[in-house]
């Protein structure tokens, strides 16, 4: 009975449907707005029948075996782009923007000069003695700024042994050098300073600030920033100061200073009239003829020695010209400039240098003062003691 009741039922719910249809199509159909579509609308399409692919264009999957020669390519195109960026192009950028601004922006390493073998003079000036021992001789002295070779710690009451640049070999207190090079290092640098004037003050701010050091003539520097009228210079204890444009010698890194005039030369030389007498000395606190020639010349552009003795030959020599009838000296062939050295008073016809003296004018020296403490500017003549203790005259100027 149940099967049949089901068969009753799947019966009349297919006639009913039949009849839905055909009621559709005549009444139904004219009273609705829609009507239904015809074909294979809504049916899925074959992409391999439609688009005529065949099954690898079809596929989406890559084959494996392709793939490497594309990797290995963009592989190499990588590497190379690499070389080019981190090998090439910091070679050649620099060459390439040479004399131009924009070699401002491109960084190249420092070239340094100096290794653990030097020193550094940090204080204004110090001595450089014979021994290693106060009261020894002083041969020389050395500025701030200025670099020495290192030779050696073993020695008395806390002095090093150096050598100069322009190879003097002495002592000097250990306490007065640093082993911190940087701030000589030209490269690390942008500006070179010399110093002109008889002495310059190192400020701690541009603009009332308070003294750091005070530094002499022919003292080194070298300046990071250039604003107007003042220079901030790098000190060597690791400060850096304020210094003001004026009495200085701006100069590139690597430039040394241009030679001038003889009349610049004397006119440095005259600054340290009435200046204390000092035995190697060159500062205006106490300085030497000898000391007073070699920073007025190198200011003004002339490398002569520190000492006395070596002083003796540099330059020309100078032919001193005599009276024909009377034989006395004519005090004109030594010219302003000219450098006079003179035998020991106490030793007759000796030949060994005792001291110098700048002539500054004609018939004008400067030269230590008899009373053996100060520097002063002296006259003479052909009758002059002085012209009788003349060994040489060397021109270092022309």
């Amino acid at each position: 009975m149940r099967q049949e009741s089901r068969l009753l039922k799947q019966v009349k719910l297919r006639m009913s449907r039949l009849f839905r249809k055909k009621s559709t199509d005549v009444g139904v159909l004219s009273k609705s707005p829609f009507i239904e579509p015809d074909g294979d609308y809504g049916k899925a399409e074959d992409l391999a029948h439609v688009w005529s692919l065949d099954k690898a264009d079809s596929s989406v999957a890559e084959d494996s075996g392709s793939r490497w020669p594309r990797l290995i390519l963009a592989g190499s195109i990588f590497v190379v782009i690499m070389l080019f960026v981190f090998l090439l192009l910091p070679r050649v950028l620099p060459g390439f923007f040479k004399n131009s601004d924009i070699a401002l922006f491109v960084e190249t390493d420092p070239k340094l000069i100096y290794d653990d073998t030097y020193r550094v003079v940090k204080t204004s000036c110090c001595s450089v003695l014979s021994k290693d021992d106060i009261t020894s001789k002083r041969i020389t002295q050395l500025l701030m700024n200025e670099p020495v070779h290192f030779l050696g710690d073993d020695c008395k009451n806390g002095y090093v042994l150096i050598r100069t640049m322009d190879n003097i070999v002495g002592y000097v207190k250990g306490d007065e050098l640093s082993s911190d090079m940087s701030s000589c290092e030209p490269d690390l640098h942008l500006y070179k300073i010399v110093i002109a004037d008889i002495s310059k003050r190192v400020m701690s701010h541009a603009s009332n600030g308070t003294l750091i050091s005070e530094v002499a003539m022919n003292t080194v520097l070298f300046a990071d920033v250039k604003r107007d009228g003042v220079y901030q210079v790098q000190l060597p204890n690791g400060e850096s100061g304020w210094l003001s444009s004026s009495g200085v010698i701006e100069l590139q890194v690597d430039e040394n200073t241009a030679e001038v005039g003889v009349r610049y030369f004397v006119s440095s030389a005259l600054t340290m009239v009435n200046a204390t007498y000092l035995d190697g000395g060159i500062t205006k606190r106490g300085i030497s003829i000898q000391g007073l020639a070699y920073v007025a010349a190198a200011v003004n552009g002339i490398a002569i020695p520190r000492e006395l003795k070596d002083q003796i030959n540099c330059g020309k020599p100078v032919k001193l010209e005599y009276d024909a009838v009377t034989s006395d000296l004519l005090v004109e062939s030594i010219q302003p400039g000219d450098i006079v050295f003179l035998a020991d008073p106490y030793k007759a016809n000796s030949k060994d240098p005792y001291e110098a003296a700048i002539c500054t004018d004609t018939g004008v020296l400067l030269m230590r003062a008899p009373a053996g403490t100060s520097i002063k500017l002296c006259k003479f003549d052909a009758n002059s003691e002085v012209v009788k203790r003349i060994i040489t005259v060397r021109r270092v100027f022309s």
